[in-house]
């Protein structure tokens, strides 16, 4: 029965791989994998020998003593658990992305266009990769590269120009947004799982996340595609359409933040702290709107108001729900396993049979050959499955090294291929960038930046 589950996961990660070729949503596999994943554990309870606690964090070698309605409970227990777990990162997800679409309701990010005064494609690729790694650090790498993505195509008219900055503001959210606990959805993953903290994240990434963005970028800026001045660019625009635009951004973006703070202070999940940003920020949006306070939907139309002239309800409306629907289909896949505790054996085998490259990570027995095989794993598969994955097969403490160089490794590997990384793939969207076209010109880019940030993580954590 193991085998089976293993092969169903196999089968449902690789549709969701080849998504572009397959032309399927990844979400339709995933929640497909998730659902007989499961099935199969319920209907075959009984032929297994082992359970995988993830509280305790240990496998159960009596399970297969048990009685069937024992197994039972503590499936649906374990299945609980899980499920709360996901829920948490979901509820967060949903709240940020909210405050984003409040944001560019009230055209907040067109306050950002009104910044950059230069002509010069060298300062204008240094102005961008900096707001891409700060901004992603914000509000995530995804949504500050559909941002300033939007931004560059009102400032530079041609598309052979844009897609090289696109290329790059890529390489620059990815980084960006490896050492924030918010910046992006595997370093988020690890900071709601009680992996990392926020201060030890910054310490220990910061300088390699750094480093990963300003060595392509220094490089880049010596390249013929950044050399002169921009053509016909167009200032005509350069006020925001709505006289709240600023106020929505420092308060949206201020919001966004105070959710670390908010958790370290008070010990809540995060999801706590966002839904109270959501909620502050949500008051004043409907203040500026001059609506009446509507957080449910009149379909009668017999009401004073009608939900749809809500800046929270249209903000509600553009969620990218596909993009929740798919991380609860993968996690609660990837939950199954740990449940069975395939997961930890595999980990255990990895342990065995790899070279140690590192010292300091010598007493988890994890080398560091294994971790960066994961960052570069991730710019071919989907790097949330293999985060998660990595949460159920190894059991070190929290802000121990070994969660930290996971957090870089996966949140910065997948700059290597345009499908590597959500934020790669929306660019690669909204510019129709070539697949062939990034792996010849961005790749080696994302490469060296990759393995300068590897070696100066390694050379951080001997300090810190």
């Amino acid at each position: 029965m193991e085998a089976i589950i293993i092969s169903v996961f196999v089968v449902g990660y690789l549709a969701i791989t080849l998504e572009h070729n397959l032309k399927i949503d990844k979400l339709i596999p995933a929640l497909v994998m998730m659902a007989i994943c499961w099935a199969l554990i319920a209907l075959g309870l009984d032929h297994f020998t082992q359970w995988f606690d993830s509280g305790k964090h240990a496998l159960l070698d009596n399970f297969g003593l048990l009685a069937h309605e024992e197994k039972m409970h503590l499936m649906e227990e374990t299945l609980l658990h899980h499920l709360g777990k996901t829920a948490e990162i979901l509820v967060f997800l949903l709240g940020a992305m909210t405050i984003v679409e409040i944001i560019d309701y009230f055209d907040g990010f067109s306050t950002i266009k009104n910044y950059v005064k230069t002509k010069s494609k060298k300062r204008i690729l240094w102005i961008f990769a900096f707001l891409a790694f700060f901004l992603s650090a914000i509000i995530d790498n995804l949504t500050a590269t559909i941002v300033l993505i939007s931004i560059l195509q009102k400032l530079i008219n041609d598309r052979n120009v844009r897609i090289w900055y696109a290329g790059l503001i890529v390489i620059a959210a990815n980084a960006g947004g490896a050492w924030s606990p918010i910046g992006d959805v595997t370093t988020t993953m690890l900071w709601i799982g009680n992996k990392v903290t926020t201060g030890h994240l910054f310490v220990y990434l910061f300088i390699p996340s750094l480093l990963c963005m300003l060595v392509p970028v220094f490089i880049a800026s010596f390249l013929p595609a950044f050399r002169g001045e921009l053509e016909g660019q167009d200032d005509s625009n350069d006020k925001p359409k709505n006289k709240f635009s600023s106020t929505m951004l420092y308060l949206g973006l201020g919001g966004i933040v105070s959710v670390p703070i908010f958790k370290t202070v008070t010990h809540l999940p995060p999801y706590v702290g966002m839904m109270l940003a959501l909620g502050v920020v949500a008051i004043f949006a409907e203040i500026y709107s001059n609506t009446k306070f509507a957080m449910s939907f009149d379909t009668t139309g017999d009401a004073d108001h009608q939900g749809h002239h809500s800046p929270v309800h249209h903000s509600l409306s553009k969620i990218e729900m596909p993009s929740i629907l798919f991380f609860l289909g993968i996690l609660m896949a990837v939950a199954a396993l740990e449940s069975l505790g395939i997961l930890f054996g595999f980990a255990e085998s990895l342990q065995e049979n790899m070279p140690m490259l590192g010292t300091e990570l010598h007493h988890e027995g994890v080398s560091d050959l294994v971790v960066l095989l994961l960052g570069v794993g991730s710019a071919v598969i989907d790097n949330v499955p293999l985060v998660a994955a990595s949460l159920g097969m190894f059991s070190v403490p929290t802000d121990n090294e070994l969660w930290h160089f996971i957090a870089y490794s996966a949140g910065t590997g997948g700059s290597m291929l345009i499908i590597g990384s959500a934020a790669g793939v929306v660019a690669m969207g909204m510019e129709k960038i070539d697949f062939f076209w990034y792996l010849k010109k961005i790749a080696w880019l994302a490469l060296v930046g990759f393995l300068v940030g590897a070696v100066a993580f390694m050379f951080t954590r001997t300090i810190f």
